[in-house]
């Protein structure tokens, strides 16, 4: 399903193939997902190669420098998205003739997230190069200096207050994922600096990613909810903390991680054990309605889980969030707390990646155990 998001011969990856199939059936939360996000784009390019499918990796890395390597600098924030030809301009439009499915309106073409500062984009983008480096054998000069610039990038915007992961239509704050992403692109950067041409960088990429891991642990963490919060200075839970382990900015069995993620657990889920991005009561996204539970946070969830050595909660979690692909194996977005419906668009890539991912570390869990039992 992945690789038939995959555009030819541009090498964009949508994020899924459909318009304003809502987040809540009669809500405003319809969006055009019919474009290439830098995030959704990485995310799918480290998930084929966790599914043994590397082959569209050059694709890719050839469009993104194409589409985005003009628009990128240490003064210049990298574009989040494009179309699949490499179009700059999404601007938003709504359809008000169109009734919307199930009455659910406005239809949406474009989107408005395109032009917003979304600084984690940075540390998904060197994480796919990272984890495709063998794929990328002849990484060519563009490519190496547009991922430098990727990198000098995230080390000067770490600090900005922006729309985050979930591109909040509320006001910019200090994500907490957002930072996080920001030291990933600056580790992996280090990690391949040979590779793209920086090892001169190496130092003060550094000294950055230092600022940035004591900043998240110093302002992320709250005494009083016992984990790490969506943005600093916040109470309120939200899912990409999740990500934190994942990507190896704490280990999974890191006491304050761990506490994270049971917090999350316990306070982000459905009666189903189905996991929210954050409470819409929050008001954080500056959007009325409310939306489903998000089957990518549920494996995100999953795979936490089984990172930390918790693998019978983990594959509890999986099978509650696989229980939901469709008669043909594919997923929506989010599944809607009171039906048990899919809602959102469709196929998602999102639920797709968490899928594999969930599942491929539950097996590296397993065989771990396996090996660990006497």
């Amino acid at each position: 399903m992945l690789q038939g998001l995959g555009s030819q011969p541009s090498g964009a990856i949508v994020a899924a193939a459909t318009t304003s199939l809502p987040e809540g059936v009669g809500g405003e939360r319809n969006w055009d997902y019919r474009y290439s996000w830098v995030r959704d784009s990485s995310f799918t390019m480290e998930a084929l190669w966790v599914a043994a499918c590397p082959d569209e990796a050059d694709d890719f890395f050839a469009f993104m420098t194409t589409a985005a390597a003009s628009s990128v600098g240490p003064d210049q924030s990298l574009q989040v998205m494009f179309g699949i030809g490499g179009e700059h301009d999404l601007s938003e439009r709504e359809l008000p003739h169109l009734e919307g499915w199930r009455d659910s309106r406005p239809v949406r073409v474009g989107n408005g997230a395109w032009n917003q500062s979304q600084v984690d984009v940075y540390g998904e983008l060197l994480g796919a190069a990272h984890r495709l480096t063998d794929q990328l054998e002849n990484i060519d000069e563009d490519t190496q200096r547009f991922l430098v610039a990727c990198a000098d990038a995230a080390a000067h915007s770490w600090t900005q207050k922006d729309q985050g992961i979930w591109e909040v239509r509320g006001e910019p704050r200090d994500f907490l994922y957002s930072k996080v992403m920001c030291w990933v692109a600056l580790d992996r950067a280090i990690s391949i600096a040979d590779r793209i041409g920086g090892i001169d960088r190496v130092e003060e990429w550094k000294g950055t990613r230092e600022q940035i891991f004591e900043t998240v642990l110093r302002d992320g963490w709250n005494d009083e909810v016992g984990a790490f919060t969506q943005y600093v200075g916040s109470r309120a839970l939200d899912a990409s903390n999740l990500m934190m382990a994942i990507v190896g900015f704490l280990t999974a069995n890191d006491p304050q991680m761990l506490a994270t993620i049971n917090a999350i657990e316990a306070g982000l889920t459905d009666e189903r054990g189905l996991v929210y991005r954050y409470r819409t009561t929050e008001g954080v996204d500056g959007l009325a309605g409310e939306e489903g539970t998000f089957l990518l946070c549920t494996f995100w969830l999953a795979q936490a889980l089984a990172m930390a050595g918790e693998v019978e909660r983990a594959i509890a979690v999986f099978e509650r969030a696989a229980r939901f692909t469709n008669d043909v194996g594919l997923l929506a977005e989010e599944v809607d707390e009171a039906t048990g419906e899919l809602l959102g668009n469709f196929p998602q890539a999102f639920s797709h990646i968490g899928l594999i991912n969930a599942a491929w570390a539950i097996s590296q869990a397993q065989q771990v155990a396996e090996v660990s039992s006497p």
